[in-house]
C-alpha cells in the first residue's frame, strides 16, 4: 500500500493518524489471519481448461504442504490484464503473485510497481533458466519477472497438400529460407486457395520477433541510453515476404490479415489454405477441432541471415512491489516452477517450459503432436525486440499496427511504411525517455 502525504496541515495529522492506524489494521487482516497464517494472492491468465486445472491443483498442493502461507487463486484475462493492473497498481490493490507476458512488464518495472527479484529468487531457479530468456525480464539493473513458458512461432501445415505437392518438407535442421517459402506458397496456390494464410489482426509481435531471423532489430538504444526506431533492410525481408504474398503472387489470402489466429482454422481444415504461421500452442485448437482423418503437421518458420533466431515474450510471474510478503510470494513461484511442475504447467498451456531440466522431460519430445519439432526450435528463442523499450504499447497500438496492416493490404508502399514507424515513432518513444 502505498501512502502519499503531501499538502497536510498539522492540525490533521493526529486525526488521519488514527485512521491511517485503522486503515493498516484491516489491510494487515486481509494479509495475516488471527492465527498468524499469511494470504497471498495469485492472479493466473491461464485460460486453457488443462492449464487452469494445473494451477489450481498446484495451488492445492502448495496449500496443504504450506498451512503458514496459504495461496488464493484469483482468474484473470489476457484480454484486459495491463489495465486491470495498472488500475490495481494505482490503487493499492496489485496481488501479491502476478502471471503477464514480459513485453508488459517494461513500464510497470520502471515506474516502480514491480518488486526486484534479484535477492529473491534461489539459485536453483536462476541457473535453470537460461540468460537469454532472464534477458526477457531484465531492465535496467534488476529482474522484475520470472520468464517460465514460451512458444515459438511455426507453420502449421496441411500434411497430405505438402505431400501430393512433391514440394520439399523444412525441418528444423534445413528450414526453408524466406524467399523459398515465397516461393512454396506461389506454388501451392491457385483455383481459389492459398499456399498461406496470415492471420495478422496484431501484426507487430509477428513480424518483429519473426524478423529476428533475418537480422532485424527495429529498436535501437544509443550510446546516451535512448531507444531509436530504424527501419533497416534486414527488418524489411518479413514484412516486405507478406506483403509481396498478399499483393503481387496472391499466395496469401488478403482476407485473413485483419483475422485473428483461431479465425483462420475453418478455412485451414476445409483445404483453403495449406499453411498457417501461428504459435505452437495453436496445436491444442487443432487437435480439438480437426475434422477426423485431417492430417497437420508443424513445421519450423523460415530462416534468415541469423537462421531460426526468434523473438519472443514468454510468459511472467513476478511479485508486486506493495507486497508484504515478497518473501513468501517468491517461495510460491520456487515451487510452482519446480522442473516437474514446469512440465505440467508447459503441457497444460501447450507449450514449452524455459527451464532447462523441464526442457528435457520425455513427454516434450514425442512424436505426437509434433512436441518434438517445438522443442527443438527452443534453444533459437531469443527476447523480443521491444522486451525493454518504455513506450512500446502505446507504439504498437497507435503507430506500428495500423501502419503495418495497411502495408500488407496494399494500401501504402515501403517508404511511407518506414516513415511512418521512424518519423511517428520516434516521437512516441520519445516521451517516454525524457
Amino acid at each position: 500500500m502505498r501512502i502519499i502525504w503531501r499538502g497536510l496541515r498539522p492540525r490533521w495529522i493526529p486525526a488521519l493518524a488514527l485512521a491511517l492506524t485503522m486503515l493498516l489494521t484491516g489491510c494487515t487482516n486481509d494479509d495475516v489471519a488471527q492465527d498468524g497464517r499469511i494470504t497471498l494472492r495469485f492472479q493466473s491468465l491461464a485460460w486453457q481448461e488443462e492449464s487452469v486445472v494445473a494451477n489450481k491443483e498446484l495451488v492445492a498442493q502448495w496449500n496443504v504442504s504450506h498451512p503458514e502461507v496459504k495461496v488464493e487463486y484469483v482468474q484473470g484475462s489476457w484480454d484486459s490484464v495491463h489495465d486491470q493492473l495498472l488500475t490495481s497498481f494505482e490503487g493499492g490493490e496489485a496481488p501479491d503473485i502476478i502471471h503477464d507476458a514480459s513485453d508488459d512488464l517494461a513500464d510497470f518495472a520502471y515506474g516502480g510497481y514491480l518488486a526486484d527479484l534479484t535477492d529473491l529468487l534461489p539459485q536453483r531457479l536462476k541457473s535453470d533458466i537460461p540468460q537469454r530468456s532472464w534477458r526477457t525480464t531484465t531492465f535496467g539493473d534488476g529482474i522484475y519477472g520470472v520468464p517460465f513458458l514460451q512458444e515459438p512461432r511455426v507453420l502449421i501445415a496441411n500434411a497430405t497438400w505438402l505431400r501430393q505437392s512433391g514440394v520439399r518438407i523444412p525441418t528444423p535442421e534445413k528450414p526453408w529460407s524466406w524467399t523459398e517459402f515465397r516461393q512454396v506458397t506461389e506454388e501451392l496456390s491457385g483455383e481459389g486457395k492459398y499456399g498461406v494464410a496470415w492471420p495478422l489482426k496484431e501484426p507487430v509481435s509477428a513480424t518483429l520477433n519473426l524478423s529476428l531471423s533475418t537480422g532485424g532489430q527495429l529498436f535501437h538504444r544509443n550510446q546516451d541510453g535512448k531507444v531509436a526506431i530504424r527501419f533497416g533492410a534486414a527488418d524489411q525481408v518479413v514484412p516486405d515476404t507478406i506483403h509481396d504474398q498478399v499483393n503481387t503472387d496472391r499466395s496469401a489470402s488478403p482476407t485473413t490479415l485483419g483475422s485473428g489466429g483461431s479465425d483462420t482454422l475453418p478455412g485451414f481444415f476445409g483445404g483453403k489454405y495449406a499453411m498457417v504461421p501461428l504459435g505452437f500452442s495453436y496445436r491444442q485448437q487443432i487437435v480439438q477441432q480437426a475434422p477426423k482423418g485431417f492430417d497437420w503437421q508443424v513445421l519450423p518458420a523460415p530462416a534468415g541471415a541469423d537462421g531460426l533466431a526468434q523473438g519472443v515474450s514468454p510468459q511472467t510471474l513476478s511479485i508486486a512491489e506493495d507486497s508484504p510478503h515478497k518473501k513468501e510470494a517468491a517461495e510460491f513461484i520456487d515451487f510452482l516452477l519446480r522442473p516437474e511442475n514446469m512440465v505440467r504447467l508447459a503441457l497444460g498451456d501447450w507449450m514449452l517450459p524455459t527451464g532447462t531440466q523441464a526442457l528435457k522431460d520425455p513427454a516434450l519430445h514425442t512424436a505426437e503432436h509434433d512436441w518434438v519439432t517445438g522443442t527443438a526450435l527452443a534453444a533459437q528463442l531469443r527476447s523480443a525486440p521491444a522486451q525493454s523499450v518504455r513506450g512500446y504499447p502505446e507504439w504498437k497500438d497507435k503507430v506500428a499496427t495500423p501502419a503495418f496492416q495497411e502495408y500488407y493490404s496494399g494500401a501504402i508502399d515501403i517508404d511511407d511504411l518506414r516513415r511512418r514507424l521512424e518519423e511517428d515513432g520516434n516521437l512516441v518513444l520519445a516521451r517516454y525517455q525524457r
